[in-house]
This record gives C-alpha cells, sequence and structure tokens, in this order.
C-alpha cells in the first residue's frame, strides 16, 4: 500500500484546497511586516475541513510558517490524519533555522499542499524532493497565481536558481 492509498489520507476538492489555501495566504498577511527579508509565508494544518492549527514566518531568526503550524499543532495530533497547507516551499537548507521540509518529515504529517516553489537558488525544489523521498504526498501549484501575486516582492529579490 502506498501513502496515496493509505485510507486515512486526506483528499480535497480544488475548491477545498482553494479555500484552504486563502485561509494560508491570510496568516501571510500576518507575517509583515516583521518576517522581512525572509518572504511573508502562511500554514495551515487542517483535519477534514477543520483547521487545527495556524502559523506564519516570524521575525528573522524565529520559526518559519511550518515550524510555527507544528509547534500549534501539539505533539498528540494525529498527523496522518492531517494535511498542510503552506504558500511557500517549504525550505531544504539550514540557515537561522532548521530546515521546514525536514521539520515535516518528522512531524508524519503525510500530505502537504504547496501554493508555489520557492525561487531561492538553495531550495527551488529542494523541498519538494526531501518531502517525497520520505514519503509525503505533495501537491504543487494551489491558486499559484494568488500566492505568486502577494509574494511578489519576495520574488524580486531571492537569489535564482
Amino acid at each position: 500500500m502506498t501513502v496515496r492509498d493509505t485510507p486515512a489520507a486526506p483528499v480535497f476538492t480544488d475548491d477545498v484546497k482553494r479555500q484552504f489555501m486563502e485561509e494560508a495566504l491570510a496568516e501571510s498577511r500576518r507575517a509583515l511586516p516583521g518576517c522581512q527579508p525572509n518572504p511573508p509565508v502562511g500554514c495551515v494544518i487542517v483535519r477534514g475541513t477543520t483547521v487545527v492549527a495556524r502559523g506564519f514566518t516570524g521575525e528573522p531568526g524565529e520559526p518559519h510558517a511550518e515550524a510555527a503550524a507544528l509547534r500549534a499543532l501539539g505533539p498528540d495530533a494525529p498527523a496522518e490524519e492531517l494535511a498542510m497547507f503552506v504558500t511557500l516551499e517549504p525550505c531544504a537548507f539550514v540557515g537561522r533555522t532548521p530546515s521546514c521540509a525536514w521539520a515535516l518529515v518528522h512531524s508524519g504529517i503525510r500530505t502537504v499542499f504547496v501554493g508555489t516553489l520557492d525561487p531561492d537558488a538553495r531550495n527551488n525544489g529542494a523541498g519538494i524532493a526531501t518531502m517525497r523521498n520520505a514519503g509525503i504526498t505533495v501537491t504543487v501549484g494551489i491558486d499559484e497565481e494568488r500566492v505568486l501575486d502577494f509574494i511578489a516582492p519576495y520574488l524580486g529579490h531571492a537569489p535564482r536558481a
């Protein structure tokens, strides 16, 4: 049985995916202006049709959106029943904070929806590959146009791949 065949893995319609990405975008807005020069990233973790945790990127050196949402979730949630919606690809590298992609691998969450790839040359697909290689089902491009419009100022100065 593959991860995609797991009965507990959440399944969402396109409308529901867009709804949850809009919730993640709302969290992104909360990141500004404190997160700069990092991108304003937002994240929600859902069980079924209910948001159970939220997060946004804090000031430089503080947790990124994914780590903040995982912290808000707590340790006792049945991770296999959860899905994460995050506006920007989780980072695969270690900078001032640990890798968000690896945090997701260790969280037990098996389904991740991403608004768009991170254009930062240190990441740009590496976060997606890290999660997929660990067996996480990752879907990229959820409400991508809206996400790109929102993070356009960041895209202008991120190192290109």
